[in-house]
């Protein structure tokens, strides 16, 4: 005990006298109590150190290669935490039931070569896999121990080609791990060096993928198949392009490998280092003859996916080599609308010279749709300067991918609230009422007055309807119905509210109210035409009714002599305060209102900015544009 006399010596001696208490009892009655114990220790939960430890070993990758499955301790294990009286019994118990380690291979990882000798003269079996397949060959290839390896051959050269449970060759496992001399040693004894994995990857393959030019050029001295495909169909040189690897790329190009092998997907080696930005590869397999223009399975370029990852010198060498900028992908994209929808401004004009306008128009999108679409207003700009058609619409097919079944780039920038990109397509000539649904009608509901004043300014029909949604009043009331200021805005600019009290049902009943899911669905294959919906209908949506009087004020400011319907009659009735709106829509309605009403329709709503141009007094002209109260 005195040897013991230590920070840890007391922990082990203490260990000593807990397992003298437990000393008369027997193997199964320590097992027993072993039970008990950890079922006790599982509802009190675990230690902080035993979390820690469990955390450590649960971070630790599960390879499928022996070594990884081993009981080797972590670098930094954690400490542990005093044990319990029970604790430091069982783990003198466990400690006992350890397995041995395996000699073989504790010999290879030392480099005993002589152990092994030994082992063999005396009759030992180095011959026989484990569990995994692993031979004590794989073994010496993997820690890459010459000698003993080399013994292994000269015992046992038949199972130099003998493969895992992963079909992995020694030749494999020392390429994979960069033991040249053991490389060298395989293959001058014997070794296949075209033996795949599982994966179908050779030596060579590998030794590519890890840049070994030392290995590769051996491998390929021993005659190693330059053109072996993976599984994927990637060949050792495009293993070597996707890492610019100049001097394995010469090396398999000048041993036969070929340049245009395509994968499974139909990439060849220049297709790869166009798509990864390897220009230095590009070059040396352009100096070889591949072809420029190649194409994958869905038909995108070399090109095209230059642009797509925004590789701007590649693309700029492509095109000096005679890149075709007109060959689309089976979406019918060019390679200039993917640089449009990512917004490079140096890749779209590089290619606006070399596209052809006839392709892009008959691709179904323009890239317009895509620059707006994305608020690249740089590159909108650069596709206006070049003159491109600022009115073409989406093909029908690409339209339907969007509920509103948009058409114009103007309604993308319009819908993005993009102010800068819609003034520069209006500047440019864009119609403003090209779409299903008017641009200004989407500018309404985000309440942007710049944006309406904007396409007001240049031709917006502020009397919009919605065609797939009849109404019987302009869609652009019931679009600001929920906004006073902004109806206001609109009627100044000449919005006709005479359809809001023109109802069909008068002063007769009404039939109920449709609800709110109703009221705008699309109408079925069955229905002859879909129902038109009234001003008093949507007035009463129970989230606008509360607005029913004020709306109807606003309105009355602009129109003639009209009669309420029933239904408006009992919204303005239903609340006393509102009883002054009844009064002011009785007939007549003064003179001088309807005067004022004349004058503005002789004007016309296109030209009503021109009120102040008039040869009349200037308080005339405020009561014109509303500036006076009636």
């Amino acid at each position: 005990m005195a040897t013991e006399i230590s920070a840890r010596g007391r922990q082990r001696a203490i260990g000593h006298e807990e397992y003298s208490l437990y000393s008369s009892l027997s193997e199964d009655e320590l097992v027993q109590m072993a039970i008990e114990q950890s079922l006790a220790d599982k509802t009190r939960g675990p230690t902080t150190a035993e979390a820690t430890a469990s955390t450590c070993i649960n971070r630790q990758p599960a390879h499928f290669y022996p070594w990884t499955r081993s009981t080797v301790p972590p670098e930094n294990p954690p400490a542990s935490a005093p044990k319990g009286l029970f604790q430091g019994v069982m783990q003198k118990y466990k400690n006992s039931q350890l397995a041995p380690v395996d000699p073989v291979l504790k010999a290879i990882k030392e480099g005993d070569e002589e152990a092994l000798k030994a082992m063999i003269k005396a009759g030992k079996n180095l011959a026989e896999p484990n569990k995994e397949g692993w031979l004590p060959l794989h073994e010496a290839a993997y820690y890459g121990q010459l000698r003993c390896l080399k013994a292994l051959q000269q015992a046992y050269p038949a199972v130099i080609d003998q493969r895992t449970l992963q079909e992995e060759t020694a030749l494999y496992l020392a390429t994979c791990r960069g033991h040249l001399d053991c490389l060298q040693s395989l293959l001058q004894a014997g070794a296949e060096p075209d033996i795949s994995n599982k994966a179908r990857e050779t030596p060579l393959y590998k030794a590519c993928e890890r840049k070994n030019v030392e290995a590769v050029r051996v491998l390929v001295e021993y005659h190693a198949d330059t053109n072996h495909r993976c599984n994927r169909g990637w060949t050792a040189l495009h293993e070597s392009v996707s890492r610019n690897d100049l001097e394995v790329m010469e090396i398999l190009v000048s041993r036969g490998a070929k340049v245009e092998s395509k994968n499974a997907y139909g990439i060849t080696p220049l297709f790869v280092a166009a798509q990864s930005g390897q220009l230095e590869a590009l070059r040396f397999l352009a100096k070889y003859g591949a072809d420029i223009n190649t194409q994958a399975s869905d038909n995108a370029s070399a090109l095209y996916e230059a642009c797509k990852n925004e590789h701007e010198d590649v693309v700029e060498f492509l095109l000096s080599q005679g890149a075709d900028a007109n060959k689309a992908n089976k979406d019918g994209m060019l390679p200039l609308h993917i640089a449009s929808k990512k917004g490079n401004y140096r890749i779209v004009q590089m290619l606006l010279p070399v596209t052809s306008r006839t392709r892009v128009r008959r691709s179904g999108i323009s890239p317009l749709h895509l620059a707006a679409e994305r608020n690249h207003d740089g590159v909108l700009e650069a596709l206006l300067g070049a003159r491109f058609d600022v009115n073409a619409p989406l093909a029908p097919e690409r339209a339907r991918l969007y509920e509103d079944r948009r058409s114009s780039a103007l309604y993308f920038a319009v819908v993005n609230n993009n102010v800068y990109a819609t003034e520069l397509l209006l500047l440019a000539g864009a119609d403003p009422n090209s779409d299903l649904i008017s641009p200004l009608l989407v500018a309404i509901r985000q309440g942007c007055l710049r944006t309406m004043q904007l396409l007001l300014d240049h031709g917006a029909n502020i009397n919009a309807y919605i065609a797939t949604h009849p109404t019987a009043f302009p869609a652009t009331i019931m679009f600001a119905m929920k906004y006073l200021s902004l109806l206001k805005f609109l009627m100044d600019l000449g919005c006709d509210g005479e359809p809001c009290f023109s109802c069909q049902y008068g002063n007769g009943p009404h039939p109920p109210a449709p609800s709110r899911s109703s009221r705008f669905s699309y109408t079925t294959a069955s229905d002859k035409e879909p129902a038109v919906v009234q001003f008093c209908e949507i007035l009463s949506a129970p989230e606008v009714s509360r607005w029913a009087g004020p709306i109807i004020d606003i309105l009355l400011d602009y129109v003639g002599n009209v009669q309420l319907c029933s239904r408006l009659k009992e919204h303005i009735e239903s609340f006393e305060d509102w009883a002054v709106i009844k009064e002011k829509a009785e007939l007549p309605r003064p003179l001088a209102h309807l005067c004022r009403l004349r004058v503005r329709k002789a004007v016309g709503k296109h030209r009503i900015k021109l009120l102040d141009d008039l040869p009349l007094p200037g308080r005339l002209i405020r009561y014109l544009k509303y500036e006076i109260p009636q």
